[in-house]
């Protein structure tokens, strides 16, 4: 008796040393990169709290949203951070809208920003009506950045859908300093509005500058009635003693909190357990959830959501930047047209000229046909026997 008292007494005591360690078979929470902000920032505050409501997760490190998403559906259990633009897009891809369900959205936004040297290019509306002429070079494919780029793409045919040559560098770092190297070339990357930010401080290094991701289509994107993009001010540089601090109006993306559907968790017990787990993680409190002392609190205080007066002279620019290349595409769509109608013209011109030529040799060729016939059946004819010689 005494040795099970022991035994007990032992299990409690290592249950209680291992409350602060992550248990092998504790459910997952997919962040992305070991160094960046989900992983290392936002999943360790969302695991303790879990922890205090008696759930054991761990963050575990991926590609990013897209990866995350193919775990969870594999796995409805575990929960996934991702953007929300990439969320909507990879879901309607891979079908697993019914698999998924978001728990937690807009504790903090991520913005877009785009880069570029040449001068001329100021605004989305340049950008996107100049895509088919730029060479474009992103962070990795399976980045946040490169899914945010994709799906910027299929909203907008006309203009960046146009885009011809796009690449990918091994890193954010690289595909800046790539695109800042030549004036028909440009970058978008996607990240929490830090004016401290080294990618930032690079941009400004090697002589480029931001272009504003933000028009009328990008904004009114929505997934089941929920806004995608939302207008925001942030700054690109702190103010110093001889300046004032620069600022950018663009896109921003919710960070979202994702898992699987109740339904597809099997067993009733764990069913009700992930219920649980939903009404509990939607429930936590947004400031037990953001990393205290951080760079986050920086984008935060220096980062506000327009009114609708400074969202349309944003969107104003834009819009003329599109009215500008009008009438130069539609110069060329007009002479692709009467391209097209001339060659069409002419083909049938062709056509109509060829016809005696064609008819003449259908006549001949039937002729010798009927010749080579004849001829045939005469010399089958003489080699018959004679019956009268028989």
């Amino acid at each position: 008796m005494a040795y099970a008292k022991s035994a007990i007494l032992s299990f409690v005591v290592v249950a209680g040393v291992q409350a602060h360690v992550i248990p092998a078979g504790a459910t997952q929470i997919n962040t992305g990169g070991e160094a960046g902000a989900y992983h290392a920032s936002f999943c360790p505050a969302l695991a303790g709290q879990l922890k205090l409501a008696q759930f054991d997760y761990r963050c575990v490190p991926s590609a990013g949203t897209r990866e995350n998403m193919d775990r969870v559906a594999a796995d409805p259990r575990q929960l996934g951070y991702g953007q929300l633009d990439v969320f909507a897009l990879e879901g309607r891809q891979m079908k697993v809208e019914n698999a998924l369900t978001i728990v937690r959205q807009d504790d903090v936004r991520e913005c877009v920003f785009a880069v570029a040297r040449n001068k001329q290019i100021s605004n989305w509306g340049e950008l996107s009506v100049n895509a088919s002429n730029l060479r474009f070079i992103l962070p990795p494919a399976t980045s946040g950045s490169a899914g945010t780029f994709r799906f910027l793409r299929t909203i907008d045919a006309d203009g960046l859908g146009r885009a011809k040559t796009v690449t990918h560098a091994d890193s954010t770092e690289d595909a800046i300093r790539q695109a800042l190297s030549a004036d028909d070339t440009a970058s978008l990357f996607v990240e929490f509005p830090d004016p401290e930010s080294k990618r930032f401080e690079l941009v400004r290094k090697l002589g480029g500058h931001f272009v504003p991701v933000i028009d009328r289509t990008i904004l009114r994107q929505d997934i089941g009635g929920t806004k995608i993009y939302y207008p925001q001010e942030t700054e690109t540089e702190a103010a110093g003693w001889v300046q004032s601090a620069r600022k950018l109006v663009t896109a921003c993306t919710p960070l979202v909190v994702f898992t699987g559907q109740i339904d597809r968790v099997q067993g009733e017990t764990a069913r009700k357990d992930h219920a649980d787990l939903i009404r509990t993680v939607a429930a936590m409190k947004r400031d037990s959830l953001l990393p205290e002392e951080s760079f986050l609190d920086r984008a935060l205080k220096r980062t506000k959501e327009l009114s609708a007066v400074s969202t349309e002279r944003a969107l104003e620019l834009t819009d003329q930047a599109r009215e500008k290349s009008k009438p130069y595409t539609d110069k060329a769509v007009e002479k692709a047209k009467e391209i097209g109608d001339q060659a069409k013209q002419a083909a049938e011109r062709a056509g109509e000229a060829a016809k005696p030529y064609v008819e003449r040799t259908k006549e001949a060729a039937q002729k010798a046909y009927d010749e080579a016939v004849r001829i045939g059946k005469d010399l089958i004819d003489k080699a018959k026997p004679d019956p009268a010689q028989k």
